[in-house]
């Protein structure tokens, strides 16, 4: 992987600190295949996630799911524009708990601007918890989102 340029390679390689949602989510990546559009990125699920019931609560998850088609649009449209959602449908499975979950996402087709994505989360035991689809924006990456790391 050559030509890794640009605000959101320089994140995936440290270089740059990850937006603070997916700080707040505990997004890690696990791998990724820019020219599929493919990703595959992890989550902490924490305690202050829970909702009443004690699982995590929904609105969560479908972040979690945006932020894992989100990153496989930006890999594929080669880190200098990001997908902007436009829509995000998320189905729920069962519920989560506390712990590590794992997001696959991918491009599934690509018209001049817009972009079909759809992704799945799973829990550790490789149950899975929520599907997602989504309709996003091709648009240019605004300059100093993701901030560059302090010296």
């Amino acid at each position: 992987m050559t030509n890794r340029v640009g605000q959101f390679w320089d994140m995936i390689e440290g270089r740059r600190t990850a937006p603070p949602a997916a700080q707040l989510l505990g997004w890690k990546l696990l791998a990724i295949d820019p020219a599929a559009g493919s990703i595959e990125v992890e989550f902490l699920a924490t305690e202050s996630f829970l909702n009443p019931a004690g699982s995590v609560q929904g609105g969560l998850l479908g972040a979690m799911l945006d932020d894992t088609v989100g990153p496989a649009a930006m890999a594929f449209l080669g880190g200098d524009r990001m997908a902007q959602t436009l829509e995000l449908k998320v189905s729920f499975m069962r519920p989560a708990r506390p712990g590590r979950l794992v997001g696959r996402g991918r491009v599934v087709h690509r018209g001049r601007e817009i972009l079909f994505l759809e992704g799945e989360l799973r829990d550790s035991d490789h149950r899975l918890i929520a599907t997602a689809t989504a309709t996003a924006r091709a648009i240019a990456l605004p300059e100093g989102h993701p901030p560059e790391k302090p010296a």
